[in-house]
């Protein structure tokens, strides 16, 4: 009785799989076949162009520096203010070298006793002179040597001021220790304070800066390009400059400078161009401001072209569906041309009239 019960139930089972696979095969047959879209090729313009990430900074910007070491007794401008060549940017006290000043000092001490004692000989040869026991050129000697030894000591008294106030003694004005702009501009930094030391240019240290100035009506474009498209540059270019802190506003470019050696950064060799940019009046740039610039490699304008998510590739090369009947389709080879990664050129095997299989519209 409860084989017979198995069996039955083991029946029912196949009979309904059975039923189950005959409605889904049924079920599928009644789907609505795939339908795809077609287009027609069409006239644009394409543009290929790669991007190069920089900054926008002055062409030339000057790092003005002390010509004496010591201490910043007085700063005189501050960032943002323009100035002209020779205007009084800082003032530094001189903190003399206690060697150099001991020696000075030492040197006018002994010119002076060199002087006392040219002053007591011109004097008793002198008194010979006028008594006549004494030749005019024997006494014209101790004249000279009484001049020498005055020159002397103006000379070690100038030394001696110079070390301790960076000026000679009969200056009006202490022309050294006075910081002028050497150049004509606006001051982008001021990178000391009153009371910094400041030490000068010499062999073994560039020196401190006491200001950066530059040029802010002559701006350009610094950048870095991959080797990869490198080879597509050529001085001349136009580029197209986007800047980070002025989003609305596009700025022209003209390619002036690649770098001839380039540089590996993150496992990839970049090399250096730089622009010169055209400023619009309305827009102040300021320095090392981040831009991307567009450099347009090549271009066709007024072309045929399809979009290239429309092509399909075999062993033979590019070929499209074209449209002979509804939703019949005939493979087509075609022959392209310049591509901007979304439009590409068309150079033979298509025409206006065609309609091609848009693949993602399935």
């Amino acid at each position: 009785m409860i084989k017979k019960i198995l069996l039955s139930l083991l029946g029912l089972v196949l009979l309904a799989s059975f039923a189950g696979t005959l409605y889904f095969l049924w079920a599928k047959s009644q789907e609505d076949p795939v339908v795809y879209e077609t287009n027609n090729p069409f006239v644009a313009s394409i543009v290929k162009k790669t991007v190069a990430t920089g900054s926008v900074v002055p062409r030339k910007e000057i790092a003005i520096k002390p010509q004496v070491s010591g201490i910043v007794d007085k700063v005189y401008v501050e960032p943002g203010q323009v100035v002209t060549e020779g205007d009084l940017v800082a003032k530094v006290t001189i903190i003399p070298n206690m060697a150099s000043l001991s020696a000075a000092e030492n040197r006018l001490n002994r010119s002076r006793i060199s002087l006392e004692n040219a002053q007591t000989e011109y004097n008793r040869n002198r008194q010979l002179f006028q008594e006549g026991v004494v030749s005019e050129a024997s006494f014209k000697v101790w004249e000279i040597e009484l001049k020498n030894a005055k020159e002397e000591v103006a000379a070690a008294e100038d030394n001696l001021a110079v070390i301790r106030e960076g000026a000679r003694k009969k200056s009006a004005y202490s022309t050294n220790t006075l910081v002028k702009a050497t150049s004509s501009g606006m001051v982008l930094e001021v990178p000391v304070e009153e009371g910094d030391s400041v030490i000068e240019a010499n062999t073994f240290n560039d020196g401190t800066t006491i200001a950066a100035i530059a040029d802010m009506d002559e701006m350009i474009f610094e950048g870095k390009v991959d080797e990869s498209e490198v080879g597509n540059l050529q001085e001349g270019m136009e580029l197209l400059l986007t800047v980070g802190a002025v989003e609305k506003e596009q700025f022209r470019a003209t390619l002036e400078y690649i770098a001839p050696k380039g540089v590996e950064e993150e496992g990839a060799i970049q090399f250096e161009i730089r622009a010169a940019m055209d400023l619009k009046e309305n827009v102040f740039i300021r320095a090392n401001y981040s831009a991307n610039a567009d450099i347009v490699l090549d271009k066709r304008e007024d072309v045929l072209a399809i979009q290239e998510s429309w092509l399909q590739f075999d062993d033979d090369g590019t070929f499209v569906e074209v449209e002979t009947g509804d939703q019949d389709f005939e493979a087509r080879r075609v022959e392209t041309g310049l591509s901007d990664g979304i439009v590409i050129e068309v150079l033979d095997g298509l025409t206006e009239e065609d309609r091609i299989k848009d693949l993602a519209s399935a």
